[in-house]
This record gives C-alpha cells, structure tokens and sequence, in this order.
C-alpha cells in the first residue's frame, strides 16, 4: 500500500490506503468542516488522520468534540508501555540513532518537533539532522497533496520515535521521489539506506511505508532485478547492524492496486513488511483502563463509531506473503501460517479512533499550522523503532534482525511480549456501488495475522532483546 500520499476520491469510490489509513476526501487537503470525524469528510494520508479543522490546543476535550473515542498524549503511550521505569534507570536510547525514511521530509520538522517537545515537556533530541543521499529534493509545493502528505508522515515519524527514546538521536533521511505502489520511489530509498549502512550512520531503520505484494508484476524476482532487498541484506549480514523495521498497513487484508485507488476483493500484504529480514509493525487500539491503565486491543475502525461506517476499511494490516515462504523464526506457529511468511510481528499503537497528538506548521493548503490527531502503522513503527533503540542502548549495540528473538521470547511467555487476544481485522469497503468483505484474522494469544507476538511491556523487553535481566 502506498505511503505518503493523498488520493482524492469522489463520494461512494474506493478509497486509497496510504500510511494510516485511507483517502476519502475530495479533492485537495481539507474538505468542509464536520461535526464529527466522518470518514467521508476526512483527509487521512500518509500513516496520519486529520479532522479538517485544526485542534487549537492538544486537549482532550478538543479531540471528543471531534468525536474521537480518546487521544493520546506522549506521556499516557509512554505509561501505556512501562516506559517510566527504563527512564528512570537511564535508559532513553543515550548513544544510539534512530533513522526514519521518508520521500520528501517536512520543511518545518525542525521546529515542529521543538513545540512537541515544549509542549509536552519532552527534552529536545541530542542530535537531529536531516540528509537527502538519493538527490535534491523537490521545491516544497503546499498545494502537492502527495508532497504534504508525506509531511505528515515525516512529522509522526519523528515525533513519536523521539516520545518512545528520548534520548536516541535521530537521523531524518529525506527522498526525492514518492513512494508509491509497486517499485516506484523504491530505488531512492534503497540507495539512501545503503549510504546509511555504508557510513553506520544508524541502530534502527524505521520506514512507515510499503506496497501490495502483488503489485510488483514480477513478484521476488522483480523486487531482486532491482535490488530493493540490498539495504535489508546487508543490515542483516553486518555484524551489530541496524534493525530494520516497516508498516504493516492500515486496511487490514485489503489493499490497493497499482493503480493506487481500488482495492484487491482477495485478501492481500504487503512488502517490505513481509520481508524475513524486516520485522513488520502492526497496529492496536489502547482502551483506557483505570487509574491511567491501558489494554491492547487489535486495531480495527472499520465499523468503529468514532471513525469508521463499514464503507472503507480502517484496521492493522496482516496476511500471509505470497513473495517468501515461512522463516524458521516462524516454525513454531505454524499452525497460523502454514508455509508462508507471516505479518505482522509486532504491533503498537495505531487506532485512528484513539489516536496521538502531533503538530505540523509546514505549508498546505486550506489548512493551518496546529495539533493533528494522527494514527495508524505509521504510528507504531516509529514507536517500536524507540523500543529498539532502548533495547540496543541495554545491549550496548545495535542487534540485527530482532525476529528470532521476538518468537522465542514469545514462545517463552516472556512479559516483555504482552499478547493480543481480543479483536481481528476483517474490513469491509464499497467499490464501484458494490460492498465486499474480507474476513481478517482473529488476534489471538501466541501469534496472529492481525497483532503478530503481540504488544510490548518495554520494562522486559528492552532487556529481553539485549539477553539481559532487568534490575531489580
């Protein structure tokens, strides 16, 4: 599916699923204001959903006047995953460096994530820098959905890796070409993660984007011809290489044509996601719970009344790979995945009816600077690329394909792996005046194809991934 771009759809068509979930606005940005997030009056683009009307503070009586079940401030995701206790024992991600991909970047990230940081009492990163190793990127357009689109990723992504390792530094690596369905905008990215690899400039990729597996016309073999596994082969092969992570996506087992605006009536993945050296990210919903308590539940807002109405699908993205066969990570579950690669491995939060507060000031159209509700995939993956960051400041090193060790501890029972068992991601959407329904996947304990081992409880897990013993 694509990332970081808007498709503008007329009323009643199939909606394009991008970073979180999809576009079902008309054309351009914001549409008229509504009364409550209707999926037909929302533009949601690039792993990010905006009401059309900007929050004016990050409050939440400001997001359930928007019809939102709830919104998340960085202080309740982090207590969501028992982040307190590593920060206080210091461990922040001091000394490692997150690296987030994304075409295009955001020309105001710099400053966006300092009001972030302000208001939410987060300290600045000890380093941020921005590199564009695959070419000059192209003069900002704020009347280019696909380019502001993408903005809004860039701000999620930096935003929430930094809320997750605070202390981590991070290394924004802008494209120059969209990445869309199929290679298109693959071969930048590529070439930017091998400088990455070349000059160890990271500890952990996050990429908040991939495309339908059956969009590449000539499957694996098309994916090796143009080398787009290089980066993830050579993380893999090095010895204390980067972790590299990607989103599972935001329709559940639909997905979209290389055409970029109908979906697939079969159940469908995704790429790189599904990739046995890449560890795929889903997404989950945290229900509040008592005295600031929270339960993971599987993500899916297709029929959720806060946002979804069963006419787009809007859930965590998860199926079986027809490019690889099972990985022998993947041996012990089996039963769930017969021969095929699963996804995805891991899930944190993504619910676009619970989502998290960012801000954006970069140029667009029709739409002001200010505090956006943001969700999905795109949302998790950068937060597990913090947990990872966490794990490898424990380790003292970056660790490689993480995937072996997440399905023993989860084998294990570790508690640094907190299982999923309630919810799926069966969708349903209308496409040319017709309702089709894909049934998902149920979440279950162990493994599933919506929520994969599960959530996290970072205490554990940031030790567990590093083979040490938290502290008593």
């Amino acid at each position: 599916m694509r990332r970081g771009t808007l498709t503008a759809l007329a009323a009643g068509a199939a909606a394009l699923a991008v970073g979180a979930v999809a576009a079902v606005a008309p054309a351009g940005f914001a549409a008229t204001k509504p009364a409550a997030p209707d999926p037909a009056a929302i533009a949601i683009q690039s792993g990010v959903v905006h009401p059309t009307s900007v929050l004016a503070t990050p409050s939440q009586a400001n997001c359930v006047k928007y019809g939102y079940y709830h919104c998340l401030t960085p202080g309740q995701v982090e207590d969501a995953y028992n982040l307190p206790p590593l920060y206080r024992h210091g461990v922040t991600g001091k000394g490692e460096t997150i690296v987030i991909v994304d075409s295009f970047g955001s020309p105001t990230i710099s400053r966006d994530l300092a009001v972030f940081d302000r208001q939410f009492k987060l300290p600045a990163p000890p380093s941020f820098r921005i590199i564009t190793p695959s070419g000059v990127i192209p003069k900002w357009n704020k009347n280019n959905s696909d380019m502001t689109g993408w903005g809004g990723e860039t701000t999620l992504d930096v935003e929430y890796a930094h809320t997750i390792a605070p202390g981590a530094n991070i290394l924004l690596v802008e494209t120059p070409v969209s990445e869309t369905e199929g290679v298109t905008g693959f071969p930048q990215i590529v070439k930017a993660e091998n400088y990455v690899l070349k000059n160890h400039l990271g500890d952990v990729i996050s990429q908040s984007f991939s495309a339908t597996e059956q969009t590449f016309a000539g499957g694996l073999a098309l994916i090796n011809k143009d080398n787009l596994r290089s980066a993830y082969i050579k993380a893999a092969t090095e010895k204390d290489g980067p972790t590299v992570l990607a989103a599972s996506g935001d329709t559940g087992v639909a997905d979209v044509e290389l055409n970029g605006s109908t979906y697939y009536t079969h159940r469908v993945t995704s790429w790189p996601d599904s990739d046995p050296l890449v560890t795929g990210v889903g997404g989950t919903e945290l229900v509040a719970g008592k005295h600031g308590t929270f339960t993971s539940v599987a993500w899916n807002d297709t029929y959720n009344k806060h946002l979804g109405d069963g006419t787009v699908p809007y859930a965590t993205g998860g199926g079986l790979s027809v490019l690889f066969d099972r990985p022998a990570y993947q041996n012990g579950v089996k039963n769930v995945v017969g021969g095929a690669r699963g996804v995805p491995d891991v899930s944190m939060s993504g619910s676009c009816s619970a989502p998290v507060f960012t801000y954006q000031s970069f140029p667009q159209a029709g739409t002001p600077a200010g505090w956006y509700p943001s969700c999905g995939t795109s949302e998790a993956t950068p937060e597990f690329a913090g947990i990872v960051a966490l794990a490898d400041q424990v380790a003292g090193h970056a660790l490689g394909v993480i995937n072996p060790t997440l399905y023993k501890l989860a084998a294990e029972k570790a508690p640094g792996v907190v299982p999923v068992t309630s919810g799926n991601n069966t969708v349903t959407f209308v496409q040319s005046k017709k309702a089709y329904t894909l049934k998902g996947f149920p979440a279950r304990a162990g493994y599933s194809l919506d929520d994969g081992v599960g959530t996290v409880n970072a205490w554990y897990l940031a030790y567990e991934l590093a083979g040490k013993t938290p502290p008593k």
